[in-house]
């Protein structure tokens, strides 16, 4: 018997393990498709273990997931939906838990295969973009009154721009690798925007941003689409939902989403703010919210696609003078690139903050 059938085995699942093999192309957590047999009919599963090193509590990440997946499951019934399909199903452990936890310290968690679905790691067409911005809108407006404040935070401090300007600043002071010599520049485009940098949290505390459940990583491939329609049907890759704010996830969206190079294009000319994919995006996150943005929340979309954008830099920025110890590396300066990538963005969106705001008042 292998390691993942017995893993599998003990979950509460009907049906004859056959087989477990890698599957999607995420980073952080070693995914499996589980393939069953019951009777003449394969069943298939998913099967993860969470990454410890990144996600320092998987019990309460699994209470996090949990919680927001079967609230939305009654939400999506409710509404006449599919929940089957339109929200992730925890498969439970024989004995009643949300994981199984090996002998070694490993925790696995699994899932019902949603069927009939496919993912895209890139945007193809503009209306993709389009149903992207859809599907994290409509994800926020259903989970509108979940009670943010009984999730936990399952990466302290994740999207708080303030605490990410704390912590280049911590880099640059350190310089533990000798390199702030040639980043003087990029330092100096950060510390220039610190008052920004704080501006959600002073939001937050004035009470115009208010806090709710979010994705926190809003890319494409976080969505799957029906095979048949194209449109979108589910949400994915939970582990960070955790409260924050809604505009975060609308702004990482825009940071991933309305350029015109890769994240790591060292070529700044070819880096500029598509503001065509950004109204798109605009258009389809109002639309999917259905009227759930508040008024504080709509006044700051536009500041939030900078600050998403303005954030990423400066974490790829501080890992660079860290010594590259935490986003993946495939070359030299790789993470300098990206960091001047993304504040490249943020200057073009700091020229065209009015027309963004426009586009905004446009769609509400």
């Amino acid at each position: 018997m292998t390691k993942e059938q017995f893993i599998v085995e003990q979950f509460d699942i009907g049906g004859k393990f056959i087989s477990a093999t890698p599957y999607g192309s995420g980073h952080i957590n070693d995914t499996r498709l589980v393939v069953t047999a019951e009777g003449d009919k394969e069943v298939w599963y998913i099967l993860q273990k969470i990454n410890k090193n990144v996600f320092k509590d998987p019990e309460q990440l699994m209470d996090n997931y949990c919680k927001v997946t079967e609230y939305l499951g009654n939400i999506i019934k409710n509404n006449g939906g599919d929940p089957m399909r339109e929200t992730l199903n925890v498969i439970k452990t024989k004995d009643g838990k949300n994981f199984y936890l090996t002998e070694d310290g490993e925790y696995w968690r699994m899932l019902v295969f949603v069927v009939d679905s496919v993912s895209y790691d890139r945007v193809e067409r503009p209306e993709q973009f389009y149903h992207c911005a859809v599907a994290f809108g409509n994800f926020q407006y259903l989970l509108r009154n979940y009670p943010a404040d009984t999730l936990t935070e399952t990466i302290v401090n994740f999207h708080n721009t303030e605490d990410r300007y704390r912590q280049l600043m911590e880099a640059v002071k350190e310089d533990k690798c000798s390199r702030l010599s040639s980043v003087s520049e990029d330092v100096r485009f950060a510390t220039d925007r610190q008052e920004f940098a704080s501006m959600f949290e002073r939001a937050h505390k004035e009470g115009k941003l208010p806090l709710k459940v979010t994705h926190n990583d809003t890319k494409l491939n976080n969505i799957l689409f029906d095979k048949k329609t194209d449109r979108p049907l589910c949400i994915i890759d939970l582990d960070t939902i955790m409260p924050g704010y809604a505009v975060n996830d609308f702004g990482d969206s825009i940071r991933f989403g309305a350029t015109t190079a890769a994240e790591d294009e060292a070529d700044l000319s070819k880096v500029n703010f598509d503001i065509s994919l950004y109204e798109l995006y605009v258009k389809g996150f109002i639309e999917g919210a259905k009227g759930g943005l508040t008024e504080g929340e709509i006044e700051l979309l536009p500041y939030a696609a900078m600050m998403m954008t303005f954030e990423c830099g400066m974490r790829f920025l501080t890992d660079y003078l860290n010594g590259d110890t935490y986003f993946r590396t495939s070359r030299a300066n790789q993470n300098l690139d990206r960091a001047r990538n993304q504040f490249k963005l943020v200057s073009d969106m700091e020229s065209r903050i009015e027309e963004m705001k426009a586009i905004v008042k446009k769609y509400v």
